[in-house]
């Protein structure tokens, strides 16, 4: 499934943000903090109404849809999620289930075998009898990307979803999602992240897209220095090939 945004809009933070992801297509967006990525994700995923532009699901305005048919099509990890109370981790992935459920629709063996697969996929199904809130930071991230997985999603939005995870487990998450096979829409801290998983790479600044395309392209040194105000060295990656960035204080001479 396509993902499109067309001039989105939120008045005094993001301006015009047009940007698209083809069906199956991992694409990043990064940026400074406070330059309207996470504001962005928050109007993909029907937590903000946009003030302008619209969201595309293959063509179809999403806020034109029934909230429980995009919920079907589009699943989301966001910086706020949370569980007020204590389930087992177990049910707390089950919970991706209820877009797919009437109101008083139970657990099926398939829903039940859905989530022993998204626990293994996260390595967690090891956690699937402990109560969330028991469970370390990395080990809630690594839950609730279970939750959204359980979903099927067509598109998948996360905002930030390496967060609190240790470098085994960030490798681990982005290779997933790279996978499994939704369009993935995610924003990133790490750039070299970034340029090792995504097929495109989207940089906001000030609310605006400045850049676009493939990560070679697009992280240059040139763009790291304008935008992020730190000098960086392009090499390539000695296995994958995919471009990485090393990092120096703007300050001292290259």
């Amino acid at each position: 499934m396509e993902l499109g945004l067309d001039g989105v809009s939120v008045d005094g933070i993001v301006h015009d943000v047009t940007l698209s992801a083809a069906s199956g297509q991992v694409v990043g967006i990064v940026g400074p903090n406070g330059s309207g990525k996470s504001t962005t994700l928050r109007c993909v995923y029907r937590a903000l109404r946009p003030s302008g532009g619209a969201v595309l699901l293959d063509g179809q305005d999403l806020l034109a849809m029934p909230l429980k048919e995009s919920a079907r099509r589009l699943a989301a990890l966001t910086q706020d999620s949370h569980v007020e109370f204590d389930f087992t981790v177990a049910e707390v992935v089950a919970m991706g289930r209820l877009p797919h459920k009437g109101a008083f629709d139970r657990d099926t063996d398939r829903d039940h075998d859905l989530v022993a697969r998204s626990l293994r996929q996260v390595d967690a199904e090891h956690l699937a009898g402990r109560t969330f809130l028991t469970l370390s930071g990395g080990e809630r991230q690594r839950v609730l990307i279970a939750r959204a997985l359980v979903q099927e999603p067509d598109v998948l939005v996360l905002d930030e979803p390496t967060n609190h995870l240790d470098i085994r487990h960030q490798l681990d998450v982005l290779a997933l999602v790279r996978r499994v096979g939704p369009t993935v829409l995610t924003v990133l801290h790490d750039l070299n992240l970034a340029a090792a998983y995504c097929d495109r790479v989207h940089v906001l600044d000030g609310g605006r897209v400045v850049a676009g395309g493939a990560p070679a392209d697009v992280l240059t040194p040139d763009l790291v220095l304008a935008v992020f105000g730190v000098r960086a060295h392009l090499v390539v990656h000695p296995t994958s090939g995919a471009p990485q960035l090393l990092f120096g204080h703007p300050e001292v001479s290259p």
